[in-house]
């Protein structure tokens, strides 16, 4: 059985990727079908928690450059078949995340990047990193069809190397939907909910001043903000957003219909709180965002959904144009909003359009994909000479 190596953040680390690589990982296991373990080099820095003590999990400094080269060699010395690197930004050490080139540069096992983050007008520092990642990589997956035509278009990667898998998400618990709106007390509420880590430049003050004119129509409304601070906007400034979203929601009357739960949720009660909201928003007013594991979530439990056109939505929500709402234009997302919570079954139909789309972009299903590939790139690729 082919061993797969992955470079990321990982758990306990509390931001989407890490917990985005986990759950891939346990995926592409069940595939398996297989007890062996597959390692992890984990991107940590000195405010992470560590890991739980778990041999397979190798720890990589963030900010130290020579060992990325260290953690290349230790791949190449393994019996490890094909290497995952699960690639943003902000998560390596270095300008822009450069440091992660010399782990590409000294790898000479099969490699297959996940672009999580890909511009269709890429400028400097990124572009040169994401070029020769990209020129490095023997499969490269995205998880937005129309990052397959930037890829192309600005870097010159061929179509035949790019793969298009979907964002993994959790298997809805059928059934559960009313046990879970009991246990959050929200059964006699139209909830409408928002989660992720907390930070500014997600549009929640667009939902919050078109909120008004919602609750007049339908008085019940309920819009539940779910999250914790995220931790690098705490580090510069503390709880300063929250507050100030806490002081909109006073002086706009919304006490009654705002909640704010300030706590990481694990992914059992994610699940739970997702599947107890009647619909779900994404108010982004960043219209380049590639990927959105936020909004992938909803979808793949069946969640209706309102959101911005950015381009992770526009390219999941196709052809249904009517959930895509331009930011900013709050009386258009008042009265979206007030349309689904009043006409007599439209968040079912919805319920059911939504589902369709889900369906392929579950865990299981996801893992299967990606192990073939993994496969493909391990069985078919030459070893390459590191440089």
């Amino acid at each position: 059985m082919s061993r797969i190596a992955y470079l990321s953040t990982y758990i306990p680390k509390k931001c989407g990727l890490a917990t985005y690589t986990h759950h891939l990982r346990q995926s592409i296991r069940a595939a398996k079908g297989w007890k062996g373990v597959d390692p992890v080099l984990a991107v940590t820095d000195a405010a992470d928690t560590l890991p739980a003590a778990d041999p397979a999990v190798w720890l990589l400094a963030k900010g130290e450059k020579a060992a990325y080269r260290k953690a290349a060699e230790k791949l190449n010395n393994s019996d490890v078949s094909v290497v995952s690197l699960q690639h943003e930004f902000g998560i390596f050490g270095g300008e822009a995340g450069r440091h992660v080139l010399e782990f590409v540069r000294h790898l000479d096992k099969p490699l297959v990047t996940t672009f999580h983050t890909v511009f269709e007008h890429p400028q400097e520092p990124y572009r040169s990193i994401q070029q020769e990642l990209a020129e490095r990589s023997d499969r490269i997956v995205v998880m937005n069809q129309r990052a397959v035509g930037y890829l192309q278009k600005a870097f010159g990667v061929l179509e035949s190397r790019i793969r298009f898998i979907p964002h993994g998400t959790p298997v809805p618990l059928q059934g559960a939907r009313e046990t879970f709106r009991r246990e959050a007390g929200w059964t006699d509420r139209k909830v409408l909910m928002t989660f992720g880590l907390l930070g500014r430049g997600k549009g929640l003050e667009m939902v919050l001043r078109a909120l008004p004119a919602v609750v007049r129509e339908v008085p019940e409304t309920l819009y539940a903000i779910v999250g914790q601070t995220h931790p690098e906007v705490r580090r510069h400034e503390g709880e300063a957003y929250r507050e100030e979203l806490q002081e909109m929601v006073h002086s706009l009357g919304l006490g009654g219909h705002v909640v704010m739960i300030d706590r990481y949720l694990d992914e059992p009660e994610l699940v739970r709180h997702l599947m107890a909201c009647d619909l779900y928003l994404t108010p982004y007013p960043g219209m380049e965002q590639i990927t959105s594991g936020t909004l992938a979530y909803a979808v793949g439990l069946g969640r209706p959904v309102l959101s911005t056109p950015y381009s992770y939505a526009r390219d999941l929500l196709q052809p249904h144009g009517e959930l895509l709402i331009p930011y900013g234009d709050e009386a258009q997302w008042s009265s979206r909003i007030v349309k689904l919570l009043t006409e007599p079954g439209s968040l079912q139909q919805w319920e059911q359009t939504i589902e369709e789309i889900g369906a392929g972009m579950r865990w299981p299903q996801v893992g299967r994909e990606h192990l073939e590939l993994f496969r493909e790139a391990a069985e078919e690729l030459p070893v390459r000479q590191a440089t």
